[in-house]
């Protein structure tokens, strides 16, 4: 789509190049801002020079993903020995409503800082405890929870002038059990509900509802939960909604069986 309102655009290529002046906006693939009208923007910011490395090693085992990784590059990511959480990574992906030519354009973080309620990308990284690195206009780093950043249907808590640089999984989440299910009303339909689970190497057991829920739900127990409590912690967790795609009591109910589905699997009890 045409933004006849935008009449500067410029690449970044340092750090002070990437904070946004009035009237400015960050783009990286740009499948959404390209997508509807943006009336307010004047200028678009370019990120796609900034030389971000689309992966990279941390010190502990974990990984980083670049905030500019198209999904494409972190489908292809090949496996590792230990990292046994590898397949959340195409699962999340495939959950977004998208055809390939998307994938090859949308990237991690953008995906990230819109924040819809169904994305595929908060479901991952809330789904492995990752992590946003954020780069604030005064030169300082901040990091916060994914599954904290994001407080709303398309609502999250980066600041005037943030930019998030970075996704980092730790090494635990990458090393566990993990195990995913996502429902939508119809067979090609943006997801409804998307439930994610794992297991750690100490028995930590993790469960992340997204897209059901208004903002990331993460349910955290030192070992695998009975299907009583599970059950209960779901079902009483707020933040289900209504919209066309389907009813806050039906998402209630769908995350239910099918983290009930994930616990059996992980558990070797299905």
């Amino acid at each position: 789509m045409d933004l006849t309102a935008v009449t500067q655009y410029r690449f970044a290529r340092s750090r002070g190049d990437v904070f946004a002046g009035p009237g400015e906006q960050l783009v990286a693939g740009g499948t959404w801002v390209f997508s509807e009208p943006q009336p307010a923007t004047t200028g678009l910011i370019d990120l796609s020079e900034m030389g971000w490395e689309s992966v990279e090693d941390l010190p502990d085992g974990g990984l980083r993903i670049g905030a500019t990784c198209t999904i494409a590059e972190l489908v292809a990511l090949p496996p590792r020995p230990g990292f046994r959480a590898h397949p959340l990574f195409a699962q999340c992906a495939n959950a977004l409503l998208a055809s390939f030519k998307i994938w090859n354009m949308a990237t991690v973080g953008g995906n990230i800082c819109r924040s819809f309620a169904a994305a595929s990308m908060v479901s991952l990284a809330v789904a492995l405890d990752a992590t946003a690195l954020i780069w604030n206009p005064d030169g300082a780093d901040r990091c916060v929870p994914v599954a904290e950043l994001v407080i709303g249907n398309g609502i999250n808590l980066l600041g005037p002038g943030e930019v998030l640089r970075a996704i980092d999984f730790p090494a635990h989440a990458l090393a566990a059990v993990t195990g995913f299910r996502k429902i939508a009303l119809a067979d090609l339909g943006r997801s409804g509900a998307v439930v994610t689970g794992r297991i750690d190497p100490d028995a930590t057991t993790v469960f992340g509802i997204t897209a059901a829920t208004e903002w990331p739900t993460v349910l955290r127990y030192p070992r695998p939960p009975t299907a009583d409590r599970l059950h209960h912690d779901i079902t009483t967790a707020p933040g289900y909604y209504t919209d066309p795609l389907g009813s806050a009591d039906w998402r209630r109910g769908v995350s239910a069986a099918l983290a009930e589905e994930i616990r059996l699997e992980l558990t070797g009890t299905g």
